[in-house]
């Protein structure tokens, strides 16, 4: 089963690069803007992050995903954000989708659970440490040799700093938020995995 366009065109590579660029600058762009909206109000958003153990703020386990505290931590998540979102919607743009909100509300939910009492968990970083672990499982899951070459040298290049995230030594740090979501991604590797041609049910590659 192949993709095709609205118009019945075939997805080319140059389409799909296309769409996952858009797609991730459309996606760092509403992180900085919901950020000048927050300054403009009064940081009247930030109360829309997590706080644990609070039945009313389930709501907030998704938004809390999109906001940050102060645009040095906005933008420490924006360029890793951008580089593998990009690379992961680069599988699919419905796959990307699906992988992301399945690693935001894991996230979400962990961090609702197990976070310290009282405080206030935000930004997009869990996000990042789950598409960190997506892609670099990601290869292994489907057997494609390129996507394994890809999730080795994201390993190299950014393995130290996820170390150091999961770390509960820094106090002012959400770990508990980067730890879920990089376990989130890795589990999304397998739930997602394409399946292997011949194999019954077996779904072709999505826009």
């Amino acid at each position: 089963m192949r993709s095709s366009t609205a118009a019945g065109r075939e997805w080319t590579g140059a389409d799909r690069v296309k769409a996952a660029a858009w797609l991730m600058a459309g996606w760092i762009a509403l992180l900085w803007l919901l950020e000048v909206a927050d300054l403009l109000t009064g940081h009247a958003l930030d109360p829309y992050g997590i706080t644990p153990r609070e039945v009313g703020e389930l709501r907030d386990v998704v938004p809390a995903a999109f906001l940050h505290f102060g645009f040095g931590h906005v933008a420490a998540n924006s360029v890793p954000l951008l580089v593998f979102g990009f690379l992961a919607a680069l599988g699919g743009i419905r796959r990307f989708l699906a992988v992301a909100a399945m690693i935001i509300v894991v996230d979400g939910l962990g961090v609702w659970l197990v976070s310290p009492a009282y405080s206030n968990t935000a930004g997009a970083s869990g996000l990042v440490f789950g598409l960190f672990g997506y892609l670099v499982v990601r290869g292994f899951v489907d057997r494609k040799a390129l996507d394994i070459g890809v999730g080795l040298v994201i390993g190299l290049v950014w393995g130290s700093t996820v170390l150091l995230g999961i770390s509960p030594t820094q106090s002012d740090v959400s770990w508990q938020g980067h730890l879920f979501g990089l376990v989130a991604g890795v589990a999304a590797a397998f739930v997602f995995r394409r399946r292997r041609p011949g194999r019954a049910g077996a779904p072709g590659p999505d826009a």
